[in-house]
């Protein structure tokens, strides 16, 4: 399986995924850092892939979204875009009605 089609089938077999540099319990990045820190508060159920242990996933999610950086968040499907893009929308409180709207939200 090629890294498209691997990257592929994490984005659409996922609600939510974010591609980023480490874990979400030890991210290795200011910026992933800050995209674990945006879901977190929202409270939102993620699944995560650390491109630094794959060098396949880490060049071939750029290609796959046409993104040059690290983190990428996808939703349902969609590329959101990275930590200053997903600032922005936590700002505006546009990330909050997607979560909600897509029922994304975990309970309690």
């Amino acid at each position: 399986m090629s890294a498209h089609e691997r990257i592929d089938e994490l984005v659409k077999n996922n609600d939510v995924v974010l591609f980023m540099k480490g874990s979400p319990l030890f991210p290795q990045c200011g910026f992933s850092s800050r995209a674990i820190a945006i879901l977190d508060h929202l409270n939102v159920e993620f699944a995560s892939v650390d491109v630094l242990q794959d060098q396949e996933i880490r060049q071939g999610i750029k290609e796959y979204s046409d993104w040059p950086t690290i983190p990428q968040l996808y939703v349902k499907g969609e590329f959101l875009g990275g930590s200053d893009i997903m600032m922005e929308m936590y700002e505006a409180g546009e990330l909050q009605e997607l979560v909600e709207s897509q029922g994304l939200a975990k309970a309690g």
